[in-house]
């Protein structure tokens, strides 16, 4: 199956319900045809508004949506070839799986034979042919997903919108979606534009993550990318796997700053100094939480030109695979350090232990 050209840009992007705010401020944004995009932020981000914009069911106040090299502001959802899954799944309760999913092709004139031959396609692609005679009421949540997503399939949009579909599924079967979402994506070949607030979920699914603030996009770009290097304080944050450090910069050498914080001193961060960085200057600098190492006060065999910075375990949370450990190290901030299991567990702290917290030089990222 392949719907043509689903390309999408957005073009100075704005939405204002009351003429006076905008909840889409000016967005600009490429996605490619047959990309995987979510767009990820908090509550009323615009994420939402976005998505029903380019589906049709919002007019934007200003700017363009452009699929597949045409303007269609003001075309109806069928002119654009767009189909929205929401995240109620919507199925009728009264109509089997098989007639569910004809529905739309019901409504557009299509013959029983036409529309059954095009719907047994779609169930064998999805897995649903056992499942043809039954119910919505006698499927579980993922079935009831996998019908809404060959419903909206079925008419071979070029661009397929999903507003938060895995919201109202259990862990186990949100991870189990996840790998169907983007299996069904590939097999499609068509452009996936889905919404969510879940950070991990962007991450699984998408080749393009768009992290959103208050109407305006404040990173996009492939998942590893936004995830490793996240370009301000916000994304690092929003995202989490980041510990976010702030100080106003007492030295800058050829290879390292030197950033003093409320009762620590001087702190000496391997980066490479941006140019338009200078003595005097406030700054934010990113650690991955998996970059950081954790020694006894005690220890030696420091790496030269290592942070090391006293902390105290505040607490332990076992996770599995790695143990996150929550520390003192910043006042009044966050500061976590994911260490791996086998490690912690050879020679493992306890809450009130007092550690160094360290990282190689170059692990910290100057943020914008």
């Amino acid at each position: 199956m392949r719907a043509g050209k689903g390309d999408i840009e957005l073009a100075g992007l704005c939405k204002s319900f009351d003429g006076a705010t905008n909840v889409v401020d000016g967005v600009n944004l490429k996605i490619p045809d047959g990309a995987y995009c979510c767009f990820l932020g908090p509550s009323g981000c615009g994420k939402t508004t976005i998505l029903r914009m380019i589906a049709g069911h919002e007019d934007p106040t200003a700017g363009e949506i452009v699929i597949g090299g045409e303007n269609v502001v003001g075309l109806a959802p069928v002119e654009r070839r767009t189909a929205m899954m929401f995240q109620s799944y919507a199925l009728f309760p009264h109509l089997s799986v098989r007639d569910n999913i004809a529905f739309a092709l019901r409504v557009r004139g299509q013959s029983k034979a036409e529309r059954y031959k095009a719907v047994d396609r779609m169930m064998e692609k999805v897995r649903l042919t056992e499942l043809a005679d039954r119910l919505p009421a006698n499927l579980s949540g993922g079935q009831q997903q996998r019908v809404a997503l060959a419903r909206a399939a079925i008419t071979e949009p070029r661009v397929l919108l999903l507003d938060e579909p895995l919201s109202a599924l259990d862990e186990q079967l949100r991870v189990q979606m996840r790998q169907e979402l983007r299996r069904m994506q590939r097999d499609l070949g068509i452009t996936f534009v889905h919404v969510t607030h879940t950070q991990l979920e962007a991450i699984a699914l998408a080749d393009i993550v768009v992290v959103m603030e208050k109407g305006k996009i404040k990173q996009a770009g492939p998942a590893r990318e936004v995830y490793a290097h996240p370009r301000d304080r916000y994304v690092a944050e929003f995202l989490g796997g980041q510990n976010v450090l702030s100080g106003k910069v007492e030295k800058v050498g050829e290879d390292h700053l030197v950033i003093s914080q409320p009762n620590r001193g001087g702190i000496q961060v391997g980066v490479k100094p941006n140019p338009r960085i200078e003595v005097g200057d406030r700054i934010d600098l990113a650690v991955r939480r998996d970059d950081i190492e954790l020694m006894r006060a005690d220890a030696s065999g420091l790496e030269n030109g290592a942070t090391a910075l006293p902390s105290r375990v505040l607490a332990i949370e076992y996770q599995g695979s790695f143990v996150k450990v929550m520390l003192d190290t910043i006042p009044d901030e966050d500061f976590v350090a994911y260490i791996p299991e086998r490690i912690f567990f050879r020679d493992p702290f306890d809450i009130g232990d007092i550690l160094l917290a360290t990282w190689s030089a170059g692990r910290a990222r100057v943020l914008a």
